[in-house]
């Protein structure tokens, strides 16, 4: 009788497990790029510059709980570095050259660790991580905050995130025979769309 009891009791406490597992399991999601933006600002002695990307991907494995977001288990971003486009061919040059295109085709993120996620809205997060960019060949770790919204079957980041070029032993781009010259701080803003 007592054998049976004990059964019992370790029958529910699997099933509970069990359940449980079910609730927490990842969802995997891939980046769509069309709906999706990564721009690099900058500053200039003559005016402001901006690039924009034009072949990313992605992908992204969130945890929910009873519709909740609980964690973020990884978050992968690529941008083909050659892919930035400023609209002018000779910026596009001095820029590919100052990030060593010939050498470092991908500019990319990779998550490291979620400091915290924190509910600001319904279906809305900000989402503290740390993780590692790696730019020029140069792979350094950093902490990145952005905003996170639940969409149905939708993933979307939108945030920014400021650098220095000189950082990454990227020497900023010059034009004209040096007359036009580059800040060493440039922001990176991307709003980036992942779907199941």
């Amino acid at each position: 009788m007592k054998a049976n009891g004990n059964l019992k009791f370790l029958l529910i406490v699997l099933l509970l497990g069990f359940g449980t597992n079910l609730s927490l399991k990842a969802q995997s999601y891939t980046l769509n790029q069309k709906p999706s933006y990564v721009l690099v600002d900058g500053t200039s002695n003559i005016h402001d510059w901006s690039l924009e990307a034009e072949s990313f991907s992605g992908n992204l494995k969130a945890e929910f709980d009873e519709g909740k977001l609980e964690e973020l288990e990884q978050l992968n971003f690529t941008v083909m570095a050659e892919s930035l486009k400023s609209g002018k061919s000779g910026m596009d040059k001095n820029t590919y050259n100052a990030l060593k295109t010939n050498s470092y085709k991908k500019i990319s993120f990779q998550l490291k660790d979620v400091k915290s996620i924190e509910a600001s809205g319904t279906d809305s997060y900000k989402v503290n991580t740390t993780g590692t960019l790696e730019l020029a060949g140069v792979k350094k770790e950093i902490n990145l905050t952005f905003n996170l919204m639940v969409k149905g079957n939708e993933i979307i980041l939108k945030g920014n995130y400021k650098l220095n070029m000189t950082d990454y032993n990227i020497e900023p781009p010059t034009a004209m025979f040096g007359t036009i010259s580059t800040g060493e701080n440039v922001t990176i803003k991307f709003e980036t769309h992942f779907i199941k």
